[in-house]
């Protein structure tokens, strides 16, 4: 699944990393920018490797179960010293001087073996499990690009807040001030409003502070330099969830959560381990052959030949290893026991999350309608207190009053939108039905900059 997962955009990544390269300055849209991410993401290019190596725990463990072959050669000169009686029954001493070459094939194949059988299992127990952490990862990394360019956008958007606010605080003190100067102003209204600026010409340093500090964390993600973000639409329209119940969320969950799937795999290869370390004690049984070639091998065989065919089984019966398969198979079994309470605590963990998310999915709908009255009041707010002044009813401290609220209002809506998109994807993250499809229909709450 996650290697599928992986595999469905790459030359589409490939395709938009050559165009974005080509051009200029760009406005960065959120498939662009995980298309940079599936290419440059440090992260996840890390967990592409960790996953290819975990694959060949396959290979590793067929491969107990397969023959082995081994060749050997040898090639020496030999000096000998022999003393024996001569025919004149003295002793004498001669020193011969040969040389002697040997080559060998052997064979083996496992025919009964109980923990290359184990071995085998455990091995491709351990390749799902780092197939179902790999998927964990491609999901983490959805998240991590969108919660990244979510905050770099809003950030931006607390800096265009901040800056109208403060713009409209300097008219208003262009305002205060001609009235103060035809007699109609006070400098108590000047002096009001000129606080006013001064904290909103703070909030407008910090705010471009915080543009640079979330669009390099996005550049760490994307690879390349950010420059210009899609904004969120005007015309956002809170989807309706489907399904709606929890209960019907919880059970995709429990079938394709990675999370909960990686632990599954944890069991089963912690359950092959035990049998694996639990044949230490059993038989086993190899079919054994051999092709041996030898010259000159001994003083006795000096200037001989000889060829050596050999093929039958071979029986090895464990006896005693110093409690060591005992041990291991002990070890083993509290392993086993321990991969079953981490299953239950990432089941637990994760169904927490999936009602976390449910439940804000959920009142994302009222809370962001709510949101949108609130800024409309505010808006016909600041426009009632501008002519209540005019009246003579209100005063100057009023209408900050209500273009602060205005703008507070603005900004909470934004932050209600970005945090229903981020909840609608950690809810299908925790489900385990994220994927590419689901960047798409986030990508379509935003627009072009204008």
């Amino acid at each position: 699944m996650a290697r599928t997962f992986r595999r469905r955009l790459v030359a589409g990544a490939v395709l938009s990393a050559l165009l974005l390269q080509s051009s200029g300055a760009f406005a960065l849209g959120l498939i662009q920018a995980y298309e940079a991410a599936l290419q440059n993401d440090p992260t996840y290019r890390a967990a592409i490797h960790e996953n290819d190596a975990g694959q060949q725990n396959i290979a590793l463990g067929r491969a107990s179960l397969l023959p082995t072959l081994q060749a050997s050669y040898s090639n020496s000169k030999n000096r000998a010293d022999i003393t024996a009686p001569n025919i004149l029954g003295q002793r004498s001493t001669t020193h011969p001087v040969y040389d002697s070459s040997g080559a060998a094939l052997s064979l083996r194949q496992p025919i009964l073996n109980l923990e290359g059988i184990a071995r085998y299992k455990q091995g491709i127990a351990q390749a799902n499990y780092s197939e179902a952490v790999f998927s964990v990862r491609s999901k983490d990394l959805v998240i991590r690009l969108v919660t990244a360019y979510a905050e770099a956008q809003f950030a931006e958007d607390q800096l265009t807040l901040y800056t109208a606010q403060r713009d409209t605080f300097a008219e208003q003190m262009r305002v205060n001030e001609r009235m103060f100067q035809r007699g109609e102003g006070t400098r108590t209204d000047m002096l009001e409003t000129q606080a006013k600026y001064d904290i909103a010409e703070a909030q407008v340093l910090e705010a471009r502070d915080n543009v640079t500090t979330t669009r390099n964390a996005l550049a760490a993600i994307v690879g390349m330099e950010v420059t210009q973000l899609d904004r969120l639409s005007d015309d956002f329209r809170v989807a309706p969830m489907e399904p709606a119940k929890f209960e019907d969320w919880q059970a995709i969950a429990m079938d394709r959560n990675a999370e909960i799937a990686a632990q599954r795999y944890a069991i089963e290869s912690a359950r092959q381990d035990i049998n694996r370390n639990r044949a230490g004690h059993a038989p086993r049984l190899d079919l054994v052959a051999s092709l041996g070639k030898n010259k000159g091998e001994t003083l006795n065989t000096f200037n001989q030949e000889s060829t050596n065919r050999n093929i039958g089984v071979q029986l090895t019966i464990p006896i005693y290893s110093g409690g060591y398969v005992t041990a291991a198979t002990t070890q083993s079994a509290f392993n086993y026991e321990k991969a079953k309470a981490n299953l239950d605590a990432t089941t637990s963990q994760v169904l927490v999350e999936l009602r976390k998310q449910h439940n804000l999915v959920m009142s994302s709908v009222a809370k962001v309608d709510a949101l949108v009255k609130s800024v409309n009041s505010a808006r016909l707010l600041v426009k009632a207190t501008e002519q209540s002044i005019k009246g003579g009813v209100r005063i100057n401290l009023d209408l900050l009053t209500a273009q602060q609220q205005l703008f507070a209002a603005q900004r909470d809506l934004a932050q209600a939108r970005y945090n229903y998109l981020l909840s609608y994807l950690r809810l299908r993250n925790a489900a385990g039905t994220l994927n590419a499809d689901d960047v798409k229909s986030v990508a379509a709450y935003f627009v072009a900059s204008k």
